[in-house]
């Protein structure tokens, strides 16, 4: 706890810890004024731990999502994008993979080689049995970035950069690292899926694994505040990555300014499966990634298609 007084939570709790079916929202300034308190490290860590099952259980309207997500925001500095480069992307790497291999950094690697700054924020873990982007970044000679500085630096001279969550913003990775003591994730990891940390425009992937969070999140990024161009790009996440999954095209949702546009529509059936990698070597993953960078082995349709998905929605056209 910081020296801050303790902020009581005991008569909101009142009214999203009533069950799925009793609880009712908060409004925006309560949501912003408890997620403030919270990720001040205000809320003892009963009242914490009741807070986020409630939330668990209640689930997040779009009101409060945004006001989680401006209490997130206010953690830390927004980042510079470089000035000769297009808009960057955002791509939030929370989940790793466990049963396909991780292809989050492919992505963003091919998105840099066609000069998109990427951005991807994660963690430095990403739980048991799973292969986590910053390891595969590793592999491939990226370093995780140790601050804001140097991935800005990084997204300037090389247009890709992984940040782990707890460099850009402490008080961010504290309230992810309470899925430790609860056993289960909570509101904080579907915020972070949704920051946009620099201080100008930018593109962000946000992904979701339930059908109902689609519902959600479409009802929120409808609004022109929640999804300012050059917008959000919405999808089915690939075991909670941002990637496209390799082995069949799902459909990509955009909204820009609250317009909602259909980008790709979900097709029936495989589109090809990549090499089987072993699901727990990150540099084996890293190893497949740098053929395809070389052109020795084909990059999966459905993430050619989504490197294409958001260059035109960066405005860059189709590529020949």
């Amino acid at each position: 706890m910081t020296s801050a007084p303790p902020f009581a939570c005991a008569p909101l709790l009142k009214t999203i810890a009533r069950g799925a079916k009793g609880a009712r929202p908060l409004n925006a300034d309560e949501t912003r004024t408890l997620f403030d308190a919270i990720l001040a490290d205000r809320v003892a860590p009963a009242e914490l731990g009741g807070v986020l099952i409630a939330y668990r259980i209640k689930g997040e309207t779009p009101v409060e999502l945004r006001a989680m997500l401006d209490a997130a925001h206010a953690t830390f500095t927004p980042l510079a994008a470089p000035a000769d480069a297009p808009p960057p992307v955002l791509l939030p790497s929370y989940n790793g993979a466990r049963k396909q291999p991780n292809l989050t950094p492919l992505l963003a690697l091919l998105l840099a080689r066609e000069g998109i700054p990427t951005l991807v924020h994660g963690q430095h873990h990403s739980g048991a049995n799973r292969v986590g982007t910053q390891a595969i970044f590793a592999a491939l000679g990226h370093a995780a970035c140790q601050s804001a500085t140097e991935a800005e630096a990084a997204l300037r001279t090389r247009r890709v950069a992984y940040l782990p969550i707890a460099a850009l913003s402490p008080a961010l990775e504290r309230l992810l690292e309470m899925r430790a003591a609860l056993g289960v994730r909570n509101s904080g990891h579907t915020v972070v899926k949704l920051l946009q940390p620099f201080a100008g425009p930018a593109l962000r992937l946000v992904n979701y694994t339930h059908p109902e969070y689609r519902e959600t999140l479409g009802e929120m990024f409808a609004d022109a505040a929640n999804s300012p161009a050059p917008g959000v790009l919405l999808a089915r996440g690939t075991e909670g990555e941002p990637v496209a999954d390799a082995r069949r095209q799902t459909a990509i949702d955009g909204f820009s300014d609250g317009v909602y546009r259909l980008w790709q529509s979900a097709e029936e059936g495989a589109t090809g499966i990549p090499p089987t990698l072993p699901a727990s070597d990150a540099p084996a993953t890293a190893r497949w990634i740098e053929a395809v960078l070389a052109g020795d082995v084909d990059v999966p349709a459905p993430i050619a298609r989504q490197v294409e998905v958001i260059r035109q929605a960066l405005g860059l056209g189709i590529t020949r």
